[in-house]
């Protein structure tokens, strides 16, 4: 028996998010500008999808202050990191499927 994909990483934008927070060091952060450009995400859409990844627990949102700008990090939890790696197994399995 297969394992079930998350939903919450399978679409495709939360995948490419997850991915690319999954190249950093554990506790490594990116800026929210950083993490658009990379991706070449609207401000918008990559809010809406870092959301519902917070809301999962896998990504860590912190808005501070550099002086006087606003600043927003992200960083992959330890959960989510934990989960791109059963995603990977469930993938390869429904792959050994074949």
């Amino acid at each position: 028996m297969s394992r079930e994909l998350d939903p919450v990483i399978h679409a495709q934008a939360r995948l490419r998010v997850v991915v690319a927070l999954n190249t950093l060091a554990h506790g490594d952060q990116i800026t929210f500008p950083g993490l658009k450009d990379l991706l070449q995400m609207t401000a918008g859409n990559l809010s809406v999808h870092l959301g519902k990844l917070e809301e999962a627990g896998y990504v860590e949102i912190v808005k501070t202050h550099k002086g006087r700008t606003p600043t927003t990090y992200i960083t992959l939890t330890r959960q989510g990191r934990r989960a791109l790696e059963d995603y990977t197994a469930a993938i390869r399995e429904l792959l050994d499927l074949s």
